[in-house]
């Protein structure tokens, strides 16, 4: 397979994915008090949000790409 149409496909299930998902959570822990031996943590968790406009034209580039890899000779 060519190059450009890897890409494409890649762009094209990155863009199904984040259509399913519409978002990333993850979680990072944070020290709320060091006081010497004692310690204390929070788990917070942020979120990432993919708009749904970004996911269709993902795919529609992977797309694009998968055609003009295809065609290509």
């Amino acid at each position: 397979m060519k190059p450009i149409a890897i890409a494409g496909i890649l762009l094209v299930v990155f863009g199904i994915v984040a259509l399913a998902y519409q978002g990333l959570t993850y979680t990072t822990r944070e020290t709320v008090i060091d006081l010497g031996p004692i310690k204390a943590t929070a788990d917070r968790q942020h979120t990432v949000f993919i708009p749904p406009l970004v996911s269709g034209a993902a795919v529609a580039a992977g797309v694009a790409l998968l055609v003009v890899g295809m065609r290509k000779s």
